[in-house]
């Protein structure tokens, strides 16, 4: 991932005719011919008129466990246990799939259904619904040569409540070429219609080839959107991705400076620019949601320099100084952060006595596989967050991200922190100094460890205060935050062997384990009278990993399961599980391959909200409904190989990615399913979609219409990235 700063009232929603929608793409039967494992499964695959009841017997799981286990064994060597990937792609290989397949086992199979389900299958997705009837879409469509031949890439999320109706605005029509330290600058006015929601909409287009760039957008010196690309084809990507912005609807009342960064490099090699066009619609909307009156930025402030808002830690301090309305009633922290460059990868990163285990030609990055997001005002922790591992689209291995994307890849998302109990301190017309820190742990090389801010560079951070005002206008009173000293508990070991009769070391066993809890409270006096204001935080972190053939090879196992509670009956629990395994291969002068697996879950319960709508709130929901609060399950797992030719000066990669995304409103002790989808994708092409509205399952199978033309073996080109630039370690 590559950033740089500036510096260098008609409501669409569903009726009872449209409950559901249901969308699958089947499985090839000739991946399964003259493969004895599977003749008997594929002689149960049925024809398309047959294929929803196939896939309710549960036919397609034992066809979905072998796309996504494919190529993928473990062997023993030297005592040594390491991950493998088939290498079923080879450049020797021919495009013949009458050869027989290499014999490598128990991968044979596998291999074999690589190259048929590759062949077989169509490789450009097309949309299996007309995109939405906004400008953006049709003006990029005009733009390519052949709009059909456009791969299409997605996020899997539930549908934004996003009407037709409404009135409608294109914030920005713009082509990021070489575009370093030169962002898109725009003015926006509001609209003359009426409106209490207000969504987006970000289209882009782009072919050749490029790295996955991050782009962050801001209304003066506030940041409202953080995203990031999907890698281009040689014939040509395109998305689009809603994203309801009622939260910051006090910025969209009045007029703003817009100020889109999106730093991009073209030349001879990295060809790929990005055509984008961004719309809002803004709309009313009969709903219980409680937009914040004022927002104020904690951010670097250079929209009066044309430039990005945004700090860079640990390079700069995330510090700024504000002073906030005296009346306030309630207020909300928001942080967006993000790592990129030696931080891209901090949950691979190992204990800081164990950098240089194995020597300097395999490069590993420090401070511990633990981040930390605080918040400090005047000095004090007000709140933490833990981040989400954000995987980019040229992260690990890019045949994993295409061509639907890494979870919240287009969409960041930002932790919130309830700071009401500082709101007295806060209300006395005095400058107050906000600041985030970026946290990792160092250690003494005997099992000691401290929380340290000077972690790698760099991560790309801002905030936000959200504020709302109580009827008085007379300072808002009450009590000191009463703060209980934060509860940590570090626990962390390494081990250093040698395998085999040589005195090296080869083998790398880590582990740490965090426990952390904050309680903030303090007494709150509005014109409604006395309230107690209380923030609690509490989050168990664990990192396992073993680097093994000399750092070629790693296995990184984490969890993160947090809970967080605030006094206006919002409840959150968090569950970031995360496997990732991957081996790479970099002979000098010769081919580099990189395999790998990964298997990661972002869930969310919440009750109740704090700056940002909850999730239900914003999904095109049934008029009827009403919840609590949602439980959001989203499930990735895969596996994936990358072929760097340096004599061809090209990237080859293929994979197989399978994601659940699920979303429930809840209400009491009962849950309603709202929203879920399943989809399936190997070697760029959607392979299996089922998405449902509720619970009944209705609708359509179709076929994506083939048109990308097929690169060595089933592979399909990438940008060329150095293996440190996808894994976080190893050779630049």
């Amino acid at each position: 991932m590559r950033y740089a700063e500036a510096s260098n009232p008609n409501t669409s929603r569903f009726n009872t005719d449209q409950t559901a929608r249901e969308r699958q793409y089947r499985l090839s039967h000739s991946a399964f011919n003259g493969v004895p494992k599977y003749r008997k499964l594929s002689a149960k695959i049925p024809l398309i008129t047959e294929f929803t009841e196939f896939c309710a017997t549960d036919h397609y799981w034992q066809v979905s466990k072998m796309v996504l286990d494919m190529g993928l064994w473990k062997h023993k060597s030297d005592g040594v246990f390491a991950w493998r990937i088939g290498r079923s792609l080879e450049l020797g290989m021919r495009k013949s799939s009458t050869r027989a397949a290499p014999s490598y086992g128990s991968l044979s199979v596998a291999t074999l259904f690589l190259m048929l389900i590759t062949l077989f299958q169509c490789t450009s997705a097309s949309p299996t619904t007309p995109p939405q009837p906004h400008v953006q879409t049709q003006l990029l469509g005009r733009r390519a040569t052949n709009e059909s031949s456009l791969l299409q890439c997605l996020q899997v999320a539930p549908p934004v409540l996003s009407p037709a109706g409404g009135c409608h605005e294109t914030l920005m029509e713009y082509t990021f070429a070489r575009s370093y330290g030169q962002p898109f600058i725009g003015q926006y006015n509001p609209p003359k219609c009426s409106f209490n929601r207000v969504t987006i909409n970000f289209t882009v287009t782009s072919a050749g080839r490029q790295f996955d760039r991050l782009a962050l957008m801001f209304l003066y010196d506030t940041e409202v959107f953080r995203t990031s690309t999907a890698e281009p084809t040689q014939d040509g990507i395109i998305w689009s991705y809603v994203k309801d912005m009622s939260g910051y609807l006090a910025l969209f009342k009045t007029p703003q400076k817009i100020v889109f960064d999106l730093g991009n490099l073209i030349d001879d090699t990295y060809t790929g620019s990005w055509d984008t066009v961004l719309t809002a619609t803004f709309f009313t909307a009969e709903d219980t949601i409680d937009p914040a009156h004022v927002i104020i930025p904690i951010s670097a402030r250079k929209s009066t320099q044309n430039a990005s808002s945004a700090f860079i830690v640990p390079d700069t301090k995330a510090v700024d100084t504000v002073t906030l309305p005296q009346n306030a009633k309630r207020a909300v922290f928001s942080i967006a952060a993000c790592g990129q460059a030696t931080e891209e990868f901090w949950w691979s990163n190992v204990l800081q006595s164990d950098v240089n285990t194995f020597g300097n030609e395999t490069t590993l990055y420090g401070h511990s596989a633990f981040r930390e997001l605080r918040v400090l005002i005047d000095g004090h922790i007000a709140g933490l967050a833990w981040p989400f591992p954000v995987i980019f689209t040229g992260g690990v291995v890019p045949g994993f991200w295409r061509p639907f994307v890494g979870i919240d890849a287009f969409d960041l998302q930002e932790d919130e922190i309830d700071i009401t109990p500082f709101v007295p301190l806060l209300s006395d017309g005095q400058p107050h100094t906000f600041e985030i820190q970026v946290v990792g742990i160092d250690n003494d090389g005997s099992g000691m460890g401290t929380f340290t801010t000077a972690v790698g560079s760099n991560w790309v951070v801002t905030g936000k205060v959200f504020l709302w005002l109580d009827d008085s206008e007379g300072p808002t009173t009450g009590t000191i935050p009463a703060m209980s000293a934060p509860v940590s508990s570090i626990a962390l070991q390494s081990t250093t062997y040698q395998v085999g009769n040589g005195s090296q070391i080869t083998v790398l066993d880590y582990s740490i384990e965090v426990l952390r809890s904050v309680h903030i409270e303090s007494t709150i006096y509005t014109s409604t009278g006395s309230k107690t204001s209380v923030w609690s935080q509490n989050v168990t972190f664990s990192n396992v990993g073993t680097l093994s053939n000399g750092g070629n090879d790693q296995l990184v196992s984490q969890s993160t399961k947090g809970t967080l509670s605030g006094s206006s009956d919002y409840r959150k629990t968090l569950d970031y599980p995360l496997s990732v395994s991957s081996s790479y291969n970099a002979p000098t002068g010769g081919n580099v391959t990189i395999d790998a697996s990964m298997d990661r879950a972002k869930n969310v319960l919440q009750i109740g909200d704090l700056a940002f709508p909850n999730s239900w709130k914003v999904f095109d929901y049934a008029p009827h409904a009403w919840f609590g609060g949602s439980d959001i399950g989203n499930r990735q797992n895969g596996t994936a190989s990358y072929l760097s030719v340096p004599a061809q000066k090209k990237s080859y990669s293929a994979g197989t990615t399978e994601q659940r995304y699920t979303l429930s409103g809840i209400d009491g002790v009962q849950s309603e399913l709202l929203y879920q989808r399943h989809i399936v994708a190997a070697n760029n092409s959607v392979v299996y979609d089922e998405e449902s509205y509720g619970r009944q399952l209705r609708g359509h199978s179709t076929f994506a219409a083939p048109s990308e033309r097929f690169n060595r073996g089933g592979m399909h080109e990438f940008a060329v990235m150095a293996i440190r630039a996808m894994l976080g370690r190893g050779p630049a």
